[in-house]
């Protein structure tokens, strides 16, 4: 399932896409909230969709709920008038508004680590922060701060856990995917560099674009195998397969709960590849009126503008 988290009529809902390009708005979204009130007043039986929100509330509500929501966009055709919405009327948000953590690795690809000289590649995971309150959905524009000259992109691969946990092993961790999205880690150099702690240049209002959707763990064979891309007006500036990754996902989910206890709805970002502007040479950064656009095969891809701050 594609699930994604929309605005209709002025009410945040959490959808299923049917054969939907979100990007282009092209498509229908099954509103999973009202698919389920209409499956249980059929079947006689209690849905755990009908208080879903947004994707996360899918999410919380377990194994059930999702299990619902595949059966409801199985059967979206047979639900009537008021499950199934185009596209083009409904504005997407993030597919996880505000998420309980976001976790993000640094330095996690070895040409990204040499595009900054001589460094040597990190023995362990490299973790920071940033907050719920950063996210923005595709579309919502990345507001470049008045008091930063060098915002950078980052295009990454987004995991969300589905299952809580602690002190996971490696040959459990995808097990407690509920899927992924794409990212993009956006960058105040200047702030990222002037301290030793690099969060507060990740964490500047609209510094976590994410979606267009939660493409669940079940259509992702091999999260290993994706090709990335990021792009700028058009210009690719990253391009690689997240095959190239130093930590894979399973390391980094095993390591992360080693630190905290693994949420539901929690985002982790994977690091993101050689191309940042700031190790081109000459340095590019992000101007007012540009699109940057990451795109990962099979999940779709993430576009904002970016605007000047007021």
């Amino acid at each position: 399932m594609r699930l994604v988290t929309f605005v209709h009529e002025g009410r945040a809902r959490a959808g299923a896409l049917i054969g939907a390009d979100a990007e282009a708005c092209r498509g229908r979204v099954l509103d999973l909230a009202a698919a389920g009130r209409r499956l249980a007043k059929r079947t006689g039986r209690a849905s755990a969709l009908a208080p879903a929100g947004d994707v996360l509330a899918v999410l919380a509500a377990g194994e059930r709920a999702r299990t619902e929501a595949a059966e409801a966009l199985a059967r979206a055709g047979e639900l009537g008038e008021g499950c199934v919405l185009d596209l083009a009327r409904v504005r997407l948000l993030a597919p996880i508004p505000r998420p309980p953590k976001i976790v993000c690795m640094a330095r996690n690809y070895a040409e990204h680590v040499k595009e900054g000289g001589d460094r040597p590649l990190p023995e362990r995971p490299v973790l920071f922060s940033k907050f719920p309150a950063n996210v923005i959905g595709p579309g919502e524009a990345i507001v470049l701060p008045r008091v930063s000259s060098m915002v950078d992109y980052e295009g990454e691969l987004a995991v969300v856990i589905g299952r809580p946990g602690r002190y996971v092993a490696e040959a459990d961790a995808l097990a407690h995917v509920a899927g992924y999205m794409v990212a993009n880690d956006v960058s105040a150099r200047d702030f990222q560099k002037a301290t030793s702690q690099i969060m507060v240049g990740k964490s500047f209002d609209t510094f976590a674009p994410l979606g267009p959707a939660l493409v669940t763990a079940d259509e992702v064979p091999d999260p290993q195998a994706l090709k990335l891309r990021t792009l700028v007006d058009g210009e690719v500036r990253q391009e690689t397969s997240t095959g190239e990754m130093i930590f894979p996902i399973r390391a980094i989910i095993a390591h992360v709960s080693q630190v905290w206890t693994l949420e539901v709805g929690e985002v982790l970002l994977t690091g993101t590849p050689a191309g940042v502007g700031f190790w081109r040479k000459p340095q590019v950064f992000l101007k007012p009126g540009q699109r940057v656009r990451v795109e990962i095969d099979g999940l779709g891809a993430l576009e904002n503008p970016t605007v000047a701050e007021g």
